[in-house]
């Protein structure tokens, strides 16, 4: 098992979380973050001439979901191919490895409880 967390534009939600359903990946995580990248935030110009100023800590979505291993490069994809834009501030992917998943529910574990 593999916990994929991504970290993406907001507007890109939906696409992504339909995209996952359609392969039978409904069980996610999803909270509201903000952060920087590379892409340095964003320069806005104020209203009635007042300037410019820098705002580098942008709203993101993280998006968490434990997948069995067949089913994490597909995860994966999905998610990249519905996140892109093309643009600076498209996000990350990051995997990580599952020791273990237990429904408290049932008390199932592993592949069974994810």
């Amino acid at each position: 098992m593999n916990k994929i967390e991504a970290i993406f534009r907001p507007e890109r939600l939906n696409n992504i979380k339909d995209a996952l359903s359609e392969v039978g990946i409904v069980g996610l995580t999803v909270t509201q973050v903000s952060g920087r990248g590379s892409q340095g935030g964003v320069e806005v110009t104020a209203a009635r001439g007042l300037g410019t100023y820098r705002i580098d800590m942008l709203p993101k979505v993280k998006l968490e979901v434990v997948v069995n291993d067949p089913d994490t490069d597909r995860a994966v994809d999905i998610i990249r191919t519905n996140a892109i834009t093309g643009a600076p501030g498209d996000g990350k992917i990051f995997i990580y490895p599952v020791g273990d998943a237990i429904r408290i529910r049932t008390g199932e574990h592993g592949s069974d409880a994810v």
